[in-house]
């Protein structure tokens, strides 16, 4: 897109309605304005014409604010100018350039991202998650994620963008029912559940409710006496194993008190042996202890879990009371993430994440996901 450059008038320009972004940090926005005063704009605004007279700004309301703050008459522009027999610069073309810049500068919330990617899918003839995707160079899985928040409930968008709830797990959230949404939000706020949890609690609970549509889940009392018998025999079993594991700890608290010299001596010819022993031990002990978790959050999923096919509450009435209750508590800090999301798009072109086993750090991520219900997988330290 051509351009030529200028200084302009402030008063020349009017702010852009359609801004994508629409939260700055007004301490942000003061410490740019001093710089403004000391060394100048650094990089000019980017600004249209229109054809009502002067210039509407495309791209650098921060930069546009901040020179405000700093009382200067006058801007450095790039003023973009119309290719072959355009008139002027299209409103779809001017939102994009504004989009492009925010997203590459990482300057915009998550759900401002979302609603600008859905509002070009909306309003720009052919476009596609995949063209959006090129446009703004991020990846189509990095979209699909993105537009799923715009399913969450406006209490838990506003938890999502004032980082108390981390777009990972929000992902996780947002496939669910707005009635299991709520609950697991309620949960949330008891201040108890890290941002990992809430990945597995979320994906379990996505898990019961696709069960409980196919009716797939029996209840105890419809089972026969045969098969509560079975599942008695199958808790006895699983009750004694783990047991097991925990009379194994003795011997495991023995050998870690020992002397690495006297051991030595001990296994001589066989401490390498030995020691693949122990490394199997460890990786099998790492799976299981993913699958307690696992299932960990399947029982706190069900204890908070609704009636999926339940008629979803009034969202708009109650998201004024739920916002007054998200201020920043010292429980309510975002973890941090030591693994990247690798989600994979199922066949409709949206994304399902399944919680990936557990690292040494144990933060999951998504693995890639099918039509059917993926299963965690294991992913190296």
């Amino acid at each position: 897109m051509s351009h030529k450059f200028a200084t302009l008038k402030m008063r020349q320009i009017r702010r852009n309605e359609n801004q994508p972004r629409e939260t700055f940090d007004e301490e942000a926005l003061k410490e740019l304005a001093d710089s403004i005063k000391q060394h100048g704009l650094l990089q000019p605004i980017v600004v249209r014409k229109v054809a009502e007279g002067g210039y509407e700004l495309v791209a650098g309301e921060r930069r546009f604010r901040a020179n405000q703050m700093a009382d200067n008459i006058t801007i450095e522009a790039k003023i973009l100018l119309p290719d072959g027999d355009d008139v002027e610069i299209s409103d779809m073309d001017s939102f994009k350039k504004a989009m492009a810049e925010n997203l590459n500068r990482e300057d915009m919330l998550p759900l401002e991202e979302a609603r600008g990617f859905k509002k070009v899918l909306d309003q720009e003839e052919g476009a596609a998650v995949e063209t959006v995707a090129k446009t703004f160079s991020k990846s189509v899985q990095y979209v699909n994620f993105r537009l799923a928040l715009l399913n969450l409930r406006p209490e838990i968008q506003t938890a999502v963008d004032m980082g108390h709830i981390g777009t990972q797990a929000a992902v996780q959230i947002a496939a669910l029912s707005p009635g299991n949404q709520k609950a697991v939000f309620e949960d949330w706020k008891k201040g108890a559940k890290s941002d990992n949890q809430l990945v597995h609690m979320a994906y379990a609970m996505r898990k019961q409710e696709k069960a409980a549509k196919q009716d797939s889940m029996v209840d105890v009392e419809e089972m026969t006496e045969e098969q509560k018998a079975e599942r008695s025999r199958a808790q006895a079993k699983t009750k004694n194993d783990l047991d097991e594991i925990e009379r194994m700890c003795t011997l495991l608290e023995d050998i870690g008190k020992a002397d690495p010299m006297e051991l030595a001596n001990s296994l001589e010819g066989e401490v390498g042996k030995r020691l693949e022993q122990m490394d199997r031990v460890a990786a099998l002990l790492q799976k299981a202890r993913f699958q307690l978790r696992q299932a960990k959050a399947h029982a706190d999923a069900k204890e908070i879990m609704v009636n999926p096919d339940a008629a979803a509450p009034d969202l708009a009435a109650e998201a004024d009371a739920r916002l007054a209750e998200l201020e920043p508590t010292a429980g309510d800090a975002e973890p941090e993430m030591d693994v990247e999301p690798a989600p994979k798009e199922e066949a409709d072109g949206r994304a399902e994440l399944a919680p990936a086993a557990e690292t040494e750090s144990e933060s999951p991520a998504e693995s890639e996901g099918a039509e059917a219900e993926a299963e965690p997988i294991a992913v190296a330290a």
